[in-house]
């Protein structure tokens, strides 16, 4: 059985059991602690789930989109486009390799990036090559996949899935069925497995791609660039170009590989949830909309995240959270527009991206996570509506 959530409801919260202590106890007996078999076993079984050929796991979801980009050739004299609303992490990939950062705008009842937005985003460009595209699969719903991809393809980019909250989400275009990460639409997708993520490994990450160039190069890339030639005396290796220690030890990858198990029942606790909140959610309207889901998405949700007018409503967002928190109920911002941020507003000027502003505007995450019960929905709802009211 799942543990009691606290009283106290953050937004987000790790689903951890006795097995997964006892898996992680079992692998600190071991023999390897680090580089051991468990790697291997937790990438294959990853890469079965998410209907992947390959899956590379390392350190953090960071540490996969800066892989990502390495394994790329991504570099300097390049940009890449990420949407404004995500994580600083997305952009930030693109900077560590030298690459420069053009900000699409995002549909302000999704917080997507939209072929449209994508478009946009090219035009900016001004005729620098693009190294490559990173829509980011937003709360858990999907992006517009086969039309990125198509953008992508016009402008010679790759296409990077920033899946770090989608885990699980499937979505269908043409009535063919696909999986976040599955590698149909991206060149290669970037999961990670933070406590508040679908599954977690206390920290990692991972990423999925269907070219197995693309698969050993990262692993390459994973630790320190080293690689041991074909005949070579058995202490030798090599370091044809620099690599990083993103290394995921034995101990972590038990705990993914527990955690992987019961997916499919944190996956359907959450959509329970998910509904349970849809339906609750209607009596605040016209204040308060739950995020719109595109109608190809079917997600498994990372994320609660409503949209509500602070401004008809009479309060602040800041009001709003702490009559919350007074209640025993946490909640977050998801999040500030990065082509805001004092690094990116003093590198390139502040863009006029109306849609990444009008999300942060009103957007506001709910608690959501599989200790919960639907006893623990309606009183955030419940909390909600007194904390909006006149």
């Amino acid at each position: 059985m799942s543990p009691k959530a606290p009283s106290f409801l953050p937004y987000g919260h790790q689903t951890i059991e006795d097995d997964d202590v006892a898996a992680v106890a079992a692998a600190l007996r071991d023999d390897l602690l680090t580089t051991g078999p468990r790697v291997e076993a937790f990438e294959t079984a990853f890469a079965e789930c998410v209907g992947a050929q390959h899956a590379v796991v390392c350190a953090n979801g960071t540490a996969a989109l800066h892989l990502a980009m390495l394994a790329l050739g991504v570099g300097e004299g390049e940009v890449c486009i990420v949407p404004s609303i995500t994580f600083l992490a997305t952009a930030n990939c693109a900077r560590y390799v030298g690459a420069e950062v053009v900000f699409a705008d995002v549909d302000p009842m999704t917080g997507l990036m939209t072929p449209q937005t994508l478009q946009d985003a090219v035009d900016r460009c001004g005729g620098r090559p693009i190294g490559a595209i990173l829509p980011v699969h937003l709360r858990g719903d999907v992006a517009e996949l086969p039309a990125l991809r198509k953008i992508a393809d016009a402008v010679g980019a790759a296409l990077v899935e920033d899946a770090c909250h989608a885990l699980g989400s499937r979505m269908t275009f043409d009535n063919a069925p696909a999986s976040a990460g599955d590698g149909r639409w991206g060149d290669l997708a970037v999961f990670s497995f933070h406590p508040v993520k679908t599954l977690t490994t206390c920290e990692g990450g991972m990423i999925t791609t269907a070219d197995p160039r693309l698969a050993e190069r990262l692993k390459t890339l994973r630790s320190h660039g080293m690689i041991r030639p074909p005949g070579a005396d058995p202490w030798w290796y090599e370091m044809p170009e620099i690599g990083f220690n993103y290394r995921l030890p034995d101990v972590l990858c038990a705990l993914g590989l527990s955690q992987l198990a019961k997916l499919p029942r944190f996956i359907e606790r959450r959509r329970t949830l998910a509904k349970r909140y849809e339906t609750l959610l209607t009596r605040l309207r016209p204040t308060v909309w739950i995020a719109e889901r595109p109608p190809w998405s079917d997600p498994a949700l990372h994320l609660m995240a409503v949209l509500i007018d602070f401004e008809a409503a009479g309060k602040t967002r800041v009001e709003v959270m702490a009559a919350l928190k007074d209640r025993g109920i946490g909640s977050q911002v998801h999040y500030i527009p990065v082509h805001r941020q004092p690094h990116y507003a003093a590198r390139y000027g502040v863009a006029d991206l109306p849609g990444a502003d009008a999300w942060y505007a009103r957007c506001l995450s709910l608690p959501l996570y599989p200790a919960m019960d639907e006893a623990d929905v309606d009183r955030v709802v419940e909390a909600l509506g007194d904390a909006l009211a006149p």
